[in-house]
C-alpha cells in the first residue's frame, strides 16, 4: 500500500533497509556508478542523494529524452522479433496485445536478447506467491514440532517460489509507454542512443521514479528534504 501523501513529512528511515539497499543497487546499475560508504556517509536527505548521483555521472550533458530512446529501442526489438502491425507500436498499446500469454515467455526472452539486457517484465501471480510464502512460514514454525515434515515443506516452498519466479507470466506494467519508463529508469545508459551523453536534468526524476515504484511511495513525499 502506498504511503498517504497527506501524512507528515516522510522519513525514509522507515523503509525496510533491505528494500532500500535494492533500490540503491538499481541506481548504481542504471547509472553505472558506485555509491560507496564514503560518498553516502553525509547523505541526510533525498536531494543530497540525487546530487551525489549527478556528480558521479561524468558523461557529457545532452538534453535528449531517455524515455523516448528507451521506447525506440523497445520498438526496434519488437519489430525484429514479433513483427506486429505498425498500429500496435504506440506508447498507449497494451503489452498483452503484443505478448499473448501462450508465447509470452519465449517472445520476451527473444526481445531481451535483442536488446542486450533483462527488462524484468514478468512476475508470478500474487496468489501463487502467497501460497508458497504461507507454506514457508508454516514450515519454519513447524521445525519445533515436526522437523521432518517441516523440512519437506521448506523445500517445497523454496522450490515453488523459484519456479514461480522463473515461469511467471503476469506483466508488471500495462503499456509500451509504461515499459519504456521502466527501462529508462532501470537501464539508463543501456537504452540511450548515445551512451557517452547524459541528460542531467532528468537524473533526479529517474531516481525518484525508482524510489516510488520499488518502495511504493507517493511521489509527493519524495521532496529534496525527505530525510534518511
Amino acid at each position: 500500500m502506498r504511503v498517504n501523501s497527506n501524512t507528515q513529512a516522510f522519513n525514509l528511515n522507515n523503509v525496510d533497509p533491505e528494500d532500500m539497499g535494492d533500490v540503491l543497487i538499481k541506481i548504481e546499475r542504471s547509472f553505472n556508478i558506485r555509491l560507496d560508504d564514503t560518498s553516502c556517509k553525509d547523505v541526510k536527505n533525498f536531494g543530497k542523494l540525487c546530487d551525489i548521483v549527478v556528480e558521479k555521472v561524468k558523461q557529457t550533458n545532452n538534453d535528449s529524452c531517455t524515455t523516448q530512446h528507451a521506447f525506440y529501442k523497445i520498438r526496434n526489438a519488437i519489430n525484429s522479433t514479433v513483427s506486429p502491425p505498425k498500429e500496435l507500436i504506440k506508447p498507449q498499446t497494451k503489452l498483452s496485445d503484443i505478448f499473448p500469454r501462450d508465447t509470452r515467455l519465449q517472445v520476451i526472452a527473444e526481445i531481451e536478447k535483442e536488446m542486450g539486457f533483462k527488462i524484468n517484465l514478468l512476475q508470478p501471480k500474487q496468489g501463487v506467491v502467497g501460497v508458497f510464502v504461507f507454506i514457508l512460514a508454516t514450515s519454519v514454525a513447524g521445525f519445533f514440532f515436526q522437523p521432518a515434515m517441516a523440512f519437506v515443506g521448506l523445500i517445497t516452498a523454496v522450490t515453488g517460489l523459484m519456479l514461480a519466479g522463473k515461469f511467471g507470466k503476469e506483466l508488471k506494467v500495462k503499456t509500451l509507454g509504461d515499459l519504456a519508463e521502466k527501462v529508462a529508469r532501470e537501464h539508463y545508459f543501456k537504452c540511450k542512443r548515445d551512451a557517452a551523453t547524459v541528460n542531467r536534468n532528468e537524473i533526479s526524476q529517474k531516481i525518484k521514479e525508482l524510489f516510488t515504484s520499488d518502495l511504493y511511495l507517493e511521489p509527493s513525499v519524495l521532496t529534496r528534504d525527505a530525510k534518511f
